[in-house]
């Protein structure tokens, strides 16, 4: 009797059950459309959208069909239409709270961002999120392992393993430019896609090739873009930069170590690579072949490339180390790599084509190593750490490229140059009447300038590393480049060989000829001082020892006095605002005492005048009779105020 009791009730439970189910499967659609037709009204509101579509059916227990949708900003153009979409999702996946495409149908997606003035159809995608009730994390508490992992569930799950894709269109138009990219059809088949693209930007159309795996199991992705010459739009409109390349292959695999810890392997390569941006170089950056093999490790508080990693670019390959962290709301960067020794012309011989001109064809035997660490503690920016080491065993340079680096060695000509432009070429020996031999300087000049510029050239091999550390962290401290760590001989270097363009490249060639011209004894110390004091800038249009003498004081080099000298010495960095060190008078301001001072004390240490002649400096003795004092004569005209100006 129990036991019929027992299974009357069992059968009355999967009745009503089955009786729930049926109900539920019988008015699923409604259920679906309502609740839809809730979010999609929420979001709306919040966001000041019109959100509508023709019809949204659940087919069976795990299809999703949707036909007709429109989303059109208040007062502003529609941002994106579909024509239908048929979604299979997997039933077991999504009773876990977990969504994973099975199989995806689409057509006639189109994507439309527009902008007129100030106004576009996508600004509400950069409204804050609404309040939760719970404070958001601030930067420095944010866990890049749980969202890296969040994003990638996400992207694995949307991702179908079957699918077909039909008329996807993709605008970007912003007052008379545009940029759309479009997709005839887009095919999955069993985990792998390939697809045509055409892009078109202001009527320039290209064709592109597109193939890949998606692989949610085995948490892969790669997809290979090409095409004869692919140039990436957009880019130019609105960065000034020009990019293009025949192939560009991306892949990853994700590897979760724990919870505090997830890897990404993958490597990127690149065939054809040409860059141009007016702060890379000059000229278009040309790269034959770029490899890059990475091992990424993210965890909660810092991401890292681990020093297994490759970059492979043309014959040179190493292993860089990166790592970015923040902690207490402070950033904290490391970044290092060692290469041991290998062949000097694989250095050279894989500059990329473009990028360094003075050095493109050069060729060189011997040995090559390098060392580097930077690492920056935002929150103790004076402990920064920087170490910068090519060494070289038995290099030599067996031929030139494009330029003969030992021309400072003898009589050359040198053109000077302003906002870009030649304003004044001469030879820097004997031939031009106004060179002046480093023996005719006189000493206290000499050392005057090395002291104010360059203490250690005579000693150093081109480079001062504690100088550069200091400099870098006197610009990271106030946000911009405000000081330099330059040496004569880098500033040589600038002036003699390269351009006036200021951008990464050209800083990067001068490191490497400074390197070669001190390390081979390309040119003399002596040599390189003395075209240094022939070449350097000392007033407007004013070149070399001889002139600047003549300037400010109407004298030979030779017959210039301790004050002038050391006047001099003070305005190399700013020569054109030679103005400003005196009064209206014409007398040198009192704030320049202390400078004198200080290049009178060092005089003495390097015993080049003594202690009574540093004690009798007077900046009173500078007196300007040459050209230079006609700077300050009164004006015969009236001025307008400032008013006026205005």
């Amino acid at each position: 009797m129990k036991k019929q009791c027992i299974l009357r009730m069992a059968a009355g439970l999967a009745g009503l059950l089955l009786l729930l189910a049926a109900g539920g499967y019988l008015f699923r659609n409604a259920l679906l459309n309502h609740v839809a037709g809730q979010r999609l009204d929420a979001a709306g509101q919040r966001y000041g959208l019109d959100i509508r579509y023709c019809r949204l059916t659940l087919e069976g227990f795990n299809t999703v069909a949707l036909e007709g949708l429109s989303v059109v900003p208040h007062g502003r153009d529609t941002l994106l239409t579909l024509g239908s979409l048929q979604v299979r999702l997997s039933l077991w996946k999504l009773l876990q709270g977990d969504v994973r495409v099975r199989h995806l149908q689409l057509d006639s997606l189109a994507v439309r961002f527009v902008k007129r003035g100030a106004e576009a159809n996508y600004d509400f995608l950069f409204l804050p999120s609404p309040a939760s009730g719970a404070s958001a994390p601030s930067a420095g508490e944010a866990d890049y392992t749980l969202r890296t992992n969040e994003l990638l569930d996400l992207a694995f799950g949307l991702l179908p393993g079957n699918g077909t894709l039909t008329r996807l269109d993709i605008t970007e138009r912003k007052d008379d430019n545009y940029f759309s990219l479009r997709i005839p059809r887009f095919d999955i088949r069993d985990h792998r896609f390939q697809t045509d693209i055409v892009a078109d930007e202001d009527h320039h159309t290209q064709h592109w090739q597109a193939e890949g795996e998606i692989n949610p199991s085995g948490r892969r992705l790669s997809a290979t873009l090409h095409a004869p010459h692919i140039t990436l739009p957009y880019l130019k409109r609105r960065l000034g930069a020009e990019v293009s390349f025949d192939s560009l292959t991306c892949s990853f695999e994700q590897q979760r170590l724990g919870r505090e810890l997830t890897r990404l392997i993958g490597q990127t390569e690149v065939n054809g690579l040409k860059v141009y941006h007016h702060r890379l170089s000059s000229e278009q950056v040309n790269l034959d072949h770029g490899r890059m093999e990475f091992h990424l490790n993210i965890a909660p508080a810092s991401i890292e490339l681990d020093s297994t990693s490759l970059v492979r670019f043309n014959r040179l390959d190493f292993h860089p180390y990166l790592k970015v962290g923040r902690h207490d709301g402070y950033w904290h960067l490391t970044a290092a790599t060692d290469k041991p020794w290998f062949p000097a012309q694989d250095l050279f011989a894989s500059l990329p084509r473009g990028l360094f001109d003075n050095l493109e064809g050069i060729r060189v035997g011997g040995q090559l190593s390098y060392h580097f660490l930077l690492d920056v503690d935002f929150a103790r920016l004076d402990s920064l750490k920087l170490e910068s080491e090519l060494k070289g065993k038995n290099v030599r340079i067996e031929s030139y490229g494009h330029t003969n680096l030992s021309k400072m060695a003898a009589e050359f000509e040198y053109t000077a140059y302003e906002d870009g432009r030649p304003v004044r070429t001469f030879a820097v020996g004997p031939s031009w009447n106004h060179f002046t031999p480093l023996g005719q300087i006189p000493l206290v000049l000499q050392t005057a300038v090395l002291q104010s510029e360059d203490g250690g050239f005579f000693y150093h091999q081109g480079f001062l590393p504690d100088a550069m550390r200091e400099a870098l962290v006197q610009d990271l401290k106030v946000r911009r480049f405000a000081r330099g760590g330059s040496t004569i001989s880098m500033q040589l270097v600038k002036n003699v060989f390269l351009n006036r363009n200021k951008n990464i490249a050209r800083k990067l060639e001068e490191a490497l000829i400074v390197w070669l011209i001190e390390r081979q004894r390309l040119t003399s110390k002596e040599r390189m001082y003395e075209v240094y004091l022939n070449i350097a800038e000392w007033g407007p249009l004013v070149y070399g020892i001889h002139e600047a003498a003549d300037f400010y004081f109407a004298k030979r080099p030779s017959e210039l006095t301790l004050e002038e000298s050391i006047y001099l010495a003070s305005i190399i960095p700013k020569p054109k605002h030679f103005k400003n060190s005196f009064t209206p008078d014409g007398r040198l301001k009192e704030s320049q005492e202390g400078y004198f001072r200080l290049i009178a004390r060092r005089l003495v240490v390097k015993g080049v005048i003594s202690e009574a002649q540093a004690e009798g400096v007077d900046i009173a003795k500078v007196v300007l009779r040459g050209p230079a004092k006609d700077a300050f004569a009164p004006t015969t005209e009236a001025e307008p105020s400032s008013s006026a100006s205005l």
